[in-house]
């Protein structure tokens, strides 16, 4: 083979490859796999097994890239109307139904054997329920039927700390559903602020997301409402001893930030307000599930 045909075949492998990774969403898998990871740790009182942790992480991300690819493939033709998400790989063409099939489908099934052999039982069929909870409920039957996809579809999003905490002990408590509790609550303000500056791409791709189907006043109000319970249900790892005086702190100043971004949106009515507080709402879950970590461990 000349030079010049492997010059040809290498930048078409690099750019396949950067396809299939795009089906992934790694930041979104990045997101997952760092609260399962705090799931871990927070379970564990002492040092944690580095097989564990690794295994667990493996698995856990492998199964949410399976789900994310899954997604895609399910929304490729909305995605397709929408300048959000138009860029993805299976709207542009660059891979088919058949390969994006295949990719999850061999990235699920190493993902759930991975936490069988090496992790426990349990956390391989919570990880496979929440595959489906996510692939299936609320892609392929929540989604595009009622504006209350998200809030119900929310519970397979809030399940990665569950996951890692039954990696980490075998078993799901009280301290491991608060952490679920937490992202369940947080999830309609995250989405629902950016389905407001997203209105009229959903509107066009026919998703029937709160501000279509409600109005934006209406969808404004439920994020401050949201926003309000996330704040509250933010410190009841406190109440109940899980957390000490540092995570206190933390969740009092990051909820009362989130709690001016709701009060702005509310009073200002801005797409502009509305795409920072999506943005600072993964900064808020991502920080507080840090402090999290950090307290535990002082």
């Amino acid at each position: 083979m000349s030079a010049a045909n492997i010059q040809v075949i290498r930048p078409g492998l690099a750019s396949q490859a950067r396809a299939f990774l795009a089906l992934t969403k790694p930041r979104v898998v990045a997101l997952v796999v760092f609260t399962a990871v705090i799931g871990i740790f927070l379970a564990s009182p002492g040092l944690v097994t580095l097989r564990i942790l690794v295994a667990a992480t493996l698995g856990i991300a492998l199964v949410a890239a399976a789900a994310a690819a899954i997604n895609c493939l399910i929304e490729r033709r909305i995605d397709a109307q929408m300048r959000r998400t138009s860029w993805r790989p299976l709207p542009r063409g660059e891979l088919t139904a058949a390969q994006t099939l295949m990719f999850a489908s061999a990235l699920g099934a190493l993902g759930l054997w991975t936490l069988h052999h090496f992790v426990n039982a349990l956390t391989m069929w919570l990880t496979l329920a929440t595959f489906i909870g996510y692939a299936v409920v609320y892609t392929v039957l929540l989604k595009p039927a009622t504006p209350q996809n998200i809030v119900i579809g929310g519970a397979s999003g809030a399940m990665p700390p569950v996951l890692g905490w039954a990696a980490a002990t075998g078993e799901v408590g009280t301290e491991a559903l608060l952490l679920f509790l937490i992202i369940f609550v947080w999830t309609p303000p995250h989405f629902w602020a950016l389905a407001l500056y997203r209105t009229e791409e959903y509107a066009r791709a026919g998703v029937p997301m709160l501000p279509v189907t409600h109005g934006k006043a209406f969808t404004r109000r439920q994020v401050l409402l949201y926003t309000l319970i996330l704040f509250a249900v933010s410190v009841l790892p406190f109440a109940v001893r899980m957390s000490g005086w540092l995570y206190l702190g933390a969740a009092v100043v990051l909820g009362s930030i989130f709690l001016g971004y709701a009060v702005r949106l509310v009073r200002s009515g801005s797409d502009a307000v509305a795409y920072r507080t999506f943005r600072y709402s993964i900064l808020y879950l991502a920080l507080l599930f840090a402090a999290l970590l950090v307290d535990h461990y002082l």
